[in-house]
């Protein structure tokens, strides 16, 4: 009996990392997966965690440090009311703030006409804000059309 084999597709291997859940992504998929450019403040902690949550589910993540993040804001076009501490690229989207790894594997399986997503302000217990009491927060994606509700979260698991 021949042995058939099956390549892997990038839309494939995105949703098996989201149902085998962030946690247990392969890392093997990172070649799968585009790398994410995050700008962040040289002093603020919290933005390293967040990366290491992108680590754990499969992305690589490049971190750039800048000292004026509201001109990097501006730059991406990110609203001041959607602001957070870190700004990140990724596949031509703009990803503002503790946007958990499950949102961007869907952003980038749907593929929105948007700029970007943003978790506004500091969630306590989003990815990178853990050991805090985890609260439900919206991840809002945003654009030229408008805004609008892309996921709700509580922790990095959609609620």
């Amino acid at each position: 009996m021949p042995i058939v084999t099956q390549q892997l597709t990038r839309r494939a291997a995105l949703r098996l990392a989201a149902l085998a859940g962030v946690a247990h992504a392969v890392p093997a998929f990172a070649a799968a997966l585009p790398k994410v450019v995050m700008h962040k403040d040289p002093f603020c902690g919290c933005c390293g965690k967040w990366a290491e949550h992108l680590k754990r589910a499969g992305f690589v993540v490049e971190t750039v440090e800048q000292k004026d993040m509201q001109a990097i804001k501006g730059r991406f076009g990110v609203p001041d009311d959607l602001a957070s501490c870190h700004t990140a690229e990724m596949a031509g989207y703009i990803i503002e703030g503790h946007v958990p790894a499950p949102a961007l594997l869907r952003l980038l399986e749907t593929r929105p006409d948007a700029i970007g997503l943003a978790a506004p302000g500091m969630p306590a217990g989003s990815p990178g804000m853990e050991g805090l009491i985890a609260e439900v927060f919206d991840v809002i994606q945003f654009g030229k059309t408008g805004r609008s509700t892309f996921g709700r979260y509580k922790g990095a698991t959609q609620v």
